[in-house]
């Protein structure tokens, strides 16, 4: 089927922000690419590289609430200094080997790789994922999703019990069972993001440990550890119901934040958690604690 598509180029600077502004939008999916001659030769493990200017590509269903949607965003990009926005309507190929183009090998902390389906890790000892994330965000180049990875793999999860809100392409999930997690529940209301996931799991050979729902129908059943990389508003919103989920003395990780909305996520969450200082990743945040043994919560 066809797609709208929304192009705009913009300094690294800035290049986080638009791209939340373009899945606040309703993107299917946001890409960045070099938009200035400028390859990034062999990165450090782990590492981003962001050019310095960037080429950012949102993807939309070719529906009328979508056109109006991507008009409505081509309309405000314009109005910002130096983006060149445009849109045009093309023809359906196979997104999953496009988003592939710019995804390779890459280590978070000092274990955990994540890796392109069939591409090895550059360490005989590392913990791997291997990933194909389709049209559902999360390949680990993400700011975002890496200081998930790698405050994930500084954790001690022998043993314990994972919930991933908000799973994407269930790369949080994977890599916690991956990382000694004995089981974990994904929820996502994309049911497309469901089956990127179950997809990923299997290949990864972890679906047996997985348990995949929507929010609506997931069990109330407290997990040792809880993670959402989703965006401030709904982690604001959410807080009473994630705070819940995360059993006495466990851990909860946090992100999809920028800078200066640590302190809004701070304040919703320490009502029940002990906080720890953020982690940074240029302007974006991640925060996590321990929930406090003595104190309750009203569903």
């Amino acid at each position: 089927m066809p797609w709208i598509q929304v192009t705009c180029s913009c300094d690294r600077e800035r290049a986080p922000l638009i791209e939340v502004i373009l899945e606040n939008a309703g993107a299917l999916a946001v890409t960045l690419r070099d938009a200035a001659d400028d390859p990034q030769m062999e990165p450090p493990p782990g590492v981003t590289p962001l050019w310095s200017r960037v080429r950012l590509t949102a993807l939309f269903p070719d529906s009328r609430r979508a056109r109006v949607s991507a008009q409505t965003l081509l309309d405000y990009l314009a109005t910002q200094p130096d983006l060149e926005p445009r849109l045009e309507r093309i023809q359906d190929q196979i997104w999953e080997r496009a988003w592939m183009d710019d995804f390779a090998p890459a280590r978070f902390g000092k274990r955990l790789w994540i890796c392109p389906r069939g591409q090895a890790a550059f360490d005989s000892d590392a913990v791997v994922v291997e990933m194909n994330p389709g049209l559902a965000f999360g390949t680990g180049h993400h700011p975002t999703t890496a200081l998930c990875l790698r405050w994930l793999d500084g954790a001690d999860l022998a043993g314990k019990a994972v919930i991933d809100y908000g799973c994407g392409s269930g790369i949080l999930a994977i890599a916690a069972l991956r990382l000694g997690a004995v089981k974990a529940m994904a929820i996502d209301h994309d049911p497309q993001a469901l089956e990127a996931t179950r997809a990923n799991a299997e290949h990864n050979r972890v679906a047996d440990r997985l348990l995949l729902c929507l929010p609506e129908r997931m069990p109330n059943e407290p997990a040792d550890l809880l993670l959402a990389n989703i965006l401030a508003g709904p982690l604001v919103e959410l807080a009473p119901r994630l705070s819940v989920l995360v059993r006495f003395d466990g851990s909860i990780a946090l992100s999809g934040i920028i800078r200066e909305q640590s302190a809004q996520i701070e304040d919703a969450y320490r009502p029940w958690f002990e906080l720890e200082a953020p982690r940074m990743q240029g302007e974006w945040a991640l925060l996590s604690g321990r929930r406090k043994p003595d104190v309750s919560i009203t569903k």
